[in-house]
């Protein structure tokens, strides 16, 4: 996978990069809720609703042949922008120095009241 970046186009302003560009069979994954599967709640905490969203996108990923290290764009819904520094640290370390392109929006409100929704897609 490639990563692109041009300065004809605005930074990045979060661990992710402009976009990426790579050859395979493309793989959507729906949007995740922060599910905890052990206890099959939602989890509130935004730090842990977060790494849950994550963990289930890879695991798709990884039931389709890949790993994290193939996605390629994620799309982040939250409730509150204002969760916007604990979701990119969180993000950080679970992707490391692999940097998905990644688009982040508030929203008004999410299935079943969830705090974050995570979706993406993988070129494996």
């Amino acid at each position: 996978m490639k990563f692109v970046a041009t300065e004809k186009a605005a930074a990045a302003v979060g661990p992710y990069s402009q976009g990426t560009a790579g050859e395979g069979t493309v793989v959507f994954i729906s949007g995740q809720l922060p599910m905890n599967m052990e206890t099959g709640e939602l989890e509130t905490d935004i730090e842990k609703a977060t790494l849950a969203c994550l963990t289930a996108v890879e695991a798709i990923v990884e039931e389709a042949g890949g790993a994290k290290e193939n996605l390629a764009k994620l799309t982040v819904l939250v409730r509150d922008i204002g969760q916007f520094s604990k979701i990119n640290a969180v993000y950080a370390d679970f992707f490391g120095d692999h940097k998905p392109a990644r688009a982040l929006f508030e929203v008004s409100a999410l299935p079943k009241d969830a705090v974050i929704e995570i979706e993406a897609y993988a070129i494996i």
